[in-house]
């Protein structure tokens, strides 16, 4: 084991899937980190290991210091709390399902040092699939199943993850530590994919001066549909009720947030609430629907048939 990796527990079970995330970029509608913290507190996962954070993180730049430093928090000048960057592991399961939770900061440097730590994780508690989750804004309908993107380390993944009502992703551009480390499995032979969420993001003083952008800070909704494909592929049994109702609470948020600024200019060419309505009509939503759900619309389908 190298030395950046600490594990004081190696859980063992039939099968263990694992599913990471970061403090990063690419984590619009906190998908990536806020996702992990929620299932993390949900499940109870406890912490089972870390990365050192030893050469991976930057504490100062030309540029701005403020995006790298520690976060410091002092009462009457004595220090109470200095929250360093961290890669911590959890673990959640049984004898037969387990599941590895992985949550950090992305890294300012080395990070093909940090790669190997990252998947020597998956090595050392004999994880049988890797996915990571990320989030991007775009202009998309609030109200519709959040679009996913897809990218995977080895050809054979993408019959089967096609089944999970994902696009397959032809970005070209700057990569994640999540997109970082596809190559990497790649390399290593190891089952990865990521996962991005379209998040919706409004750049509505476009249409006004007077308008404020909306952006999502906590994409519930994206959550809910990244988590329950993952629920289905894994076969973990999660409970998502309560992550379902916080979603359909962030639509009714973000529908009266729409009307609202849509009546402060009653006037307007074009008000937000038929920007919406515009951008909807010209959206294709791809639903998800888990295998077994459709049984009894196959089964009277084939009845329709034999009738005919």
């Amino acid at each position: 084991m190298t030395s950046e990796l600490e594990l004081f527990e190696r859980p063992a079970a039939g099968e263990i899937y694992m599913l990471a995330g970061w403090r990063q970029w690419a984590d619009a509608g906190a998908v990536s980190s806020g996702l992990l913290e929620w299932l993390i507190e949900h499940l109870s996962a406890r912490k089972i290991g870390a990365i050192r954070s030893d050469g991976f993180f930057l504490f100062q730049t030309p540029v701005s210091q403020f995006l790298f430093r520690p976060v410091i928090k002092l009462e009457e000048g004595y220090r109470r709390q200095l929250i360093k960057p961290r890669s911590e592991i959890f673990y959640w399961g049984n004898e037969e399902k387990g599941l590895v939770l992985f949550l950090g900061d992305e890294p300012h440097l080395d990070v093909d040092r940090y790669a190997r730590a990252f998947f020597e994780v998956a090595r050392e508690l004999n994880v049988k699939r890797v996915a990571a989750v990320g989030g991007i804004h775009a202009v998309v309908p609030y109200d519709k199943e959040r679009a996913i993107t897809c990218s995977y380390s080895l050809p054979h993944l993408k019959e089967e993850l096609s089944e999970y009502a994902v696009q397959f992703s032809n970005y070209e551009g700057s990569a994640s530590i999540g997109s970082y480390l596809n190559d990497q499995a790649e390399a290593l032979g190891i089952e990865y994919f990521s996962w991005h969420a379209f998040v919706p993001a409004y750049p509505l003083s476009q249409l006004h001066p007077s308008l404020d952008n909306v952006v999502i800070e906590k994409d519930y909704k994206a959550w809910f549909d990244i988590l329950r494909r993952l629920d289905a592929m894994f076969n973990l049994g999660l409970t998502l009720t309560a992550l379902a109702e916080q979603s359909e609470e962030l639509t009714r948020t973000v529908q009266s947030q729409i009307a609202a600024l849509s009546a402060k200019l009653p006037h307007a060419p074009i008000s937000p609430a038929e920007y919406i309505a515009r951008l909807t009509t010209e959206f294709t939503e791809m639903p998800f629907v888990p295998k077994g759900d459709d049984i009894w619309e196959d089964a009277l389908s084939d009845i329709f048939k034999d009738a005919e």
